[in-house]
């Protein structure tokens, strides 16, 4: 027997099985690690599992755990099943829970956040990118940290809102005493009692059962939101009033987010950017699709003069705002023209 051969190969399969046995320890590792990840992040979303928010998180949560190697994790509980929307505002302050998207919430914790989802105060998505990307845009996203202790880690385009109602919505009169749910933000309280409503703040996830019981008789969303949450099944008209130009943040807590290495900051922030860039495309794509949805099912849209409701509804806005606020109001209507 050649001795040199034996000992050559002896020593391959030597080399073979420590090579082996080293990808054996790093795919147990890495198992370990994304089974036990450092960083678990708790989102609350006020939409169901087919909306594009939702579908946007779940891309992110991917992202995140992917590029960090298991150390970072997401978790998505979707239609309020951790808490109602200003309620998770609080519990990720308390930091309870860490993620979510909100918007008009915000404003119960910082004025200056009425002006990421007012009536009235947009005419198109081109003005709201202006004014996301202006001075007074920036001072938003910084009071939510400073303010609130939430960061925005990007923002999604809602589409405008609208009225959904059991009759026929063409002019303000036709508002006369019409109980009509608004999210928790003031400017929409005192915009619907300008026009002659009596507005209901509610949380997204009672709306379908007090529709369906009568409680509230109206309700307004984007395309999207009212095809999500299913209000054709109870709502007979969608009024194109188009009041609301907004977006909507997805945030996280400030204390949770510093709590990250910079390394992992550096893969959160890119991968929030790109979820952004994701759940834009999935909105294109679903906008059109969802308005003829709602016509097959039912929904009769019914045209408005928008110029009459702005003209009601916009002064009283306008005046329901501190002096500081009115200020910044005609700022963005400069920068928005």
């Amino acid at each position: 027997m050649n001795f040199s051969l034996f000992k050559q190969s002896f020593f391959c399969k030597r080399c073979l099985f420590v090579f082996f046995a080293f990808i054996l320890l790093l795919s147990n590792y890495a198992c370990k690690r994304d089974n036990n990840p450092e960083f678990i992040f708790r989102a609350s979303m006020l939409v169901k599992e087919n909306h594009t928010w939702y579908k946007a998180f779940i891309y992110f949560g991917e992202l995140i755990r992917e590029r960090s190697n298991g150390r970072m994790k997401l978790e998505v509980f979707p239609s309020e099943q951790l808490a109602k929307e200003l309620e998770a505002i609080r519990l990720i302050r308390a930091e309870v829970i860490d993620m979510t998207i909100s918007a008009a919430s915000l404003t119960n914790f910082s004025e200056i956040l009425t002006f990421s989802d007012i009536p009235f105060l947009l005419k198109d998505t081109i003005a709201m990118h202006k004014l996301i990307n202006s001075s007074i845009g920036k001072k938003i996203e910084n009071e939510m940290i400073q303010k609130i202790g939430v960061r925005a880690i990007g923002y999604f385009q809602r589409g405008e809102r609208h009225l959904t109602s059991n009759r026929p919505i063409r002019h303000p009169d036709d508002l006369d005493e019409l109980i009509i749910r608004v999210p928790n933000a003031p400017s929409y309280v005192v915009a619907w009692k300008a026009l002659g409503a009596k507005p209901t703040p509610m949380a997204f996830s009672e709306v379908f059962s007090s529709l369906q019981q009568g409680t509230i008789e109206a309700q307004e969303n984007p395309f999207a939101m009212i095809k999500n949450a299913g209000f054709s099944e109870v709502q007979k008209y969608l009024n194109l009033t188009g009041h609301v130009v907004s977006w909507g943040y997805p945030i996280v807590g400030e204390k949770q987010f510093q709590k990250l290495p910079d390394d992992l900051k550096t893969i959160f922030l890119q991968a929030a950017k790109e979820m952004q860039i994701y759940e834009h495309r999935l909105f294109l794509n679903n906008e059109s699709k969802v308005q003829k949805q709602l016509q097959d099912e039912g929904m009769v849209f019914v045209e408005v003069d928008k110029s009459l409701f702005m003209k009601k509804g916009e002064k009283a806005v306008y005046q329901s705002l501190s002096p500081d606020m009115q200020k910044i109001y005609d700022t963005i209507k400069k920068i928005t023209q």
